[in-house]
C-alpha cells in the first residue's frame, strides 16, 4: 500500500501521527487552565529584571 512493503515503517507512521494529534487534543484542553495570577515573586523578579535592563 502507497510502496511500503515494511510494517515497521507504517507503525512509525501511526506513531508519528496518533502523537501529534494526542498533542494537539493536549494543548486545547490545558489551554485555559493556567492561572493568570501575578504572584510577589513575579512582582518582584520583574522589577530585578527591569533593573538589570536599565543598566545595560
Amino acid at each position: 500500500m502507497l510502496g511500503i512493503d515494511d510494517p515497521m515503517i507504517w507503525l512509525a507512521y501511526i506513531g508519528c501521527v496518533s502523537v501529534t494529534l494526542l498533542s494537539v487534543v493536549y494543548g486545547i484542553v490545558r489551554r485555559n487552565r493556567a492561572s493568570d495570577e501575578l504572584t510577589q515573586e513575579d512582582r518582584s523578579w520583574a522589577k530585578e529584571e527591569k533593573k538589570v535592563e536599565d543598566e545595560i
